[in-house]
């Protein structure tokens, strides 16, 4: 069997999708993307299929993968990285396909029945995001993530911070002590807010913070936890055991939460939460991608120990009229059930793609950007 072509698509809103084809007939899916970037993913992804797996036998996925991170001089990055995790993902659907077997039975079986996800919430002001909450905890969810604030300035006031609190007092107190919420501060806030923020916030509880610093910050990370109690979290822009090592090694986080679509990949990935468990490290893979990146999460959480959450930004609850799901022949493939997802038992990743929807949706014109945010005094904010 051997790789024989490949046609990648942009398709709404955001994402890419590469079909891998095989001269046996056998097909696989992958989702290499950078969000802003899919135009020089896309360049990326076809000048490593050109140059390099046109013409190899699929199933030699570590080989492969040694080659497409090691072949050329330069290496890492985002952009390399998501391209090689796409790749990747496909050859897994391609290897499951082959033996009739998801591919968390060839990442040495279930550790797990299910995973549990969590569900994004927003709103403009503290009563509307717990609205928000109370509605998603109704559609089943018992883990909620969300934003404390658009944005702070460098050193904020007072006031500010009182803003974000109440916001995840809303919260609290709309959903109760049973429900787990996450708060994600995106790499907005400096070290100091960040130490001032979570120590405020503490009083509510919270699951865990997302991205308290940006990673070439990490090694202030100890310092803010020393002034708060609340689990760290953090991973989505690093993207090799390599990178990761580091974060590790000196357990600057107590959840690693690398992203399959960008980590490199189901290979990478899983070598990634490995490192992770040797560490007492938790996992919650980054996801907020299309349904073939999260077929490639659920996957690797059967197979993941110390996964405890899954990312996603699919409304995995309601399939019905879903445009995100859509992609898929069969929508329902997820089964959602009490803030669970059970993974499918089809072969690969355990999804049927919709290819006639797929290239109708490619016709859409796209050229996703995130906004310029800018502080008040015209400097660059981070988004």
């Amino acid at each position: 069997m051997e790789i024989s072509s490949y046609e990648l698509f942009e398709v709404p809103p955001r994402w890419v999708f590469l079909k891998l084809e095989t001269d046996t007939g056998l097909v696989g899916w992958g989702e290499p993307i950078v969000e802003g970037h899919a135009r020089t993913t896309v360049a990326a992804v076809s000048e490593i299929i050109d140059n390099y797996l046109i013409g190899k036998d699929p199933l030699d996925i570590e080989r492969h993968w040694q080659a497409m991170y090691r072949g050329r001089h330069f290496r890492g990055g985002p952009i390399l990285m998501s391209s090689i995790a796409g790749i990747d993902q496909a050859l897994w659907d391609i290897k499951g396909k082959h033996y009739d077997a998801p591919i968390y039975d060839l990442l040495g079986g279930r550790a797990r029945d299910r995973i549990q996800i969590y569900q994004w919430i927003g709103g403009d002001s503290p009563a509307a995001v717990a609205d928000a909450a109370v509605s998603e905890v109704e559609n089943g969810y018992n883990t909620l993530k969300m934003a404390p604030i658009g944005q702070f300035r460098r050193i904020d006031s007072p006031e500010t911070v009182n803003k974000a609190c109440e916001r995840v007092a809303a919260v609290r107190d709309a959903v109760g002590d049973s429900i787990d919420i996450a708060v994600d501060f995106r790499g907005r806030v400096t070290k100091g807010m960040a130490k001032w923020a979570a120590t405020e916030m503490d009083e509510y509880d919270p699951m865990f913070y997302e991205e308290p610093l940006l990673p070439e910050h990490f090694e202030a990370l100890p310092d803010i936890a020393a002034h708060s109690k609340t689990p760290f979290a953090s991973g989505e822009r690093i993207y090799s055991r390599w990178e990761f090592k580091h974060t590790i090694d000196n357990g600057l986080v107590d959840i690693i939460q690398p992203d399959p679509s960008h980590a490199g990949g189901i290979s990478e990935t899983k070598k990634i939460a490995n490192m992770a468990e040797a560490a007492d490290i938790q996992v919650a893979l980054h996801c907020p991608l299309g349904p073939i990146a999260f077929a490639a999460c659920v996957q690797l959480d059967m197979s993941v120990h110390n996964a405890i959450n899954q990312a996603q930004n699919l409304d995995i609850h309601d399939p019905t009229n879903n445009e995100h799901l859509a992609y898929l022949e069969d929508p329902t493939v997820f089964d959602f059930k009490n803030g669970y997802v059970t993974p499918p038992d089809g072969p690969g990743l355990g999804i049927d793609i919709d290819e006639e929807y797929v290239r109708r949706q490619s016709q859409t014109e796209l050229d996703w950007q995130n906004p310029i945010w800018y502080h008040h005094d015209g400097s660059i904010a981070e988004w």
